[in-house]
């Protein structure tokens, strides 16, 4: 199949489009010349089969990013493990039947660096997949995105579906979740950190022993890494995308302590998990493509702390007594 692939003109779906991913597809897409198609969980409810091959009948996309999903952090993935993985296994086993059956022309189904084994050798490449346990606290997640990705695998094998997968690292940004019960760790600690900061807090607890190391890319660096892959990449394979980078969650946590104005102390709850020790991606095969992500960890953090002052919380003074 070719490698080139041009979205112009096309009709593009960006499934999950009111996400973090998803929202960031839909900006990117604005200067690709196309026509980009979205639906709500009112209009279509992707677990449900019916919903979905009337709406792609109607609709006819040609391309499609399939970014919905059920998705949270470990204190979601370990209370609710039935709805990530439920969920999860019948949005994207729809959806890739349903592309195929209606002969959409390309698909890139997205996956998630925490569906690589708990212990895989680090940088994590592409081939570790698989290869081990996985990680206890987001198994249930990361069996349904295996599930996924091996879906895509199989029509390109079977059907000749130009199906595609791609390996997104730690993401955040615009558009993010900052709810505390359900958030990752960036949205988390901005929240935490804000809110420690309006009530002169003395520290900021943060999950864990704070060693943990993790990658972290700003989202809208991904849209465009997502969008280069769609246009570059033809292959079965899955290919990781990210920055190459990470640092301990003490480290983010103290930069993003910096980046909202926090001035107290960190305090560790080693009662919390870490999760998995280390997790930073490999990205030699999408750095020998040509691409790279361009946003740096301090711009992209002072740009997500200003979208969540202006949308989510709200500055203000404490009460004077």
């Amino acid at each position: 199949m070719p490698a080139s692939y041009t979205l112009r003109s096309k009709r593009v779906w960006v499934a999950g489009h009111r996400g973090l991913v998803g929202s960031a597809l839909v900006r990117r897409l604005q200067a690709e010349q196309c026509e980009v198609l979205t639906a709500t969980r009112a209009q279509v409810d992707l677990r449900a089969p019916d919903q979905l091959d009337r709406w792609m009948r109607e609709s006819k996309p040609q391309a499609v990013f399939m970014a919905a999903a059920r998705v949270g952090g470990i204190y979601a993935n370990d209370t609710r493990p039935a709805d990530f993985m439920y969920d999860n296994l019948m949005i994207a086993t729809n959806v890739v039947e349903a592309a195929g059956r209606h002969g959409v022309e390309k698909l890139m189904m997205l996956g998630s660096s925490c569906i690589y084994p708990r212990m895989a050798p680090q940088p994590l490449q592409e081939d570790s997949l698989l290869t081990g346990p996985l990680e206890p606290t987001n198994q249930w997640y990361a069996l349904a995105k295996i599930a996924a990705i091996k879906l895509c695998a199989a029509y390109r094998r079977q059907h000749g579906c130009d199906f595609i997968s791609a390996m997104p690292t730690n993401l955040y940004g615009p558009g993010d979740n900052f709810d505390l019960m359900s958030s990752h760790v960036v949205p988390a600690l901005i929240a935490k950190a804000h809110d420690a900061k309006l009530r002169h807090a003395p520290a900021l607890e943060v999950w864990g022993t704070g060693r943990a190391l993790r990658e972290f890319m700003f989202v809208d660096d991904l849209a465009d890494g997502l969008i280069f892959l769609m246009q570059r990449y033809s292959d079965e394979p899955l290919i990781n995308i990210g920055t190459g980078t990470d640092l301990p969650i003490a480290d983010l946590a103290a930069l993003i302590s910096d980046v909202v104005g926090f001035r107290g102390m960190l305090r560790f709850d080693i009662n919390r998990p870490d999760g998995t020790p280390r997790k930073v991606m490999d990205i030699s095969r999408l750095t020998a493509l040509g691409w790279k992500a361009r946003t740096s960890l301090r711009d992209g953090l002072e740009q997500t702390y200003r979208w969540y002052v202006d949308n989510i919380a709200r500055e203000q003074r404490p009460a004077v007594a």
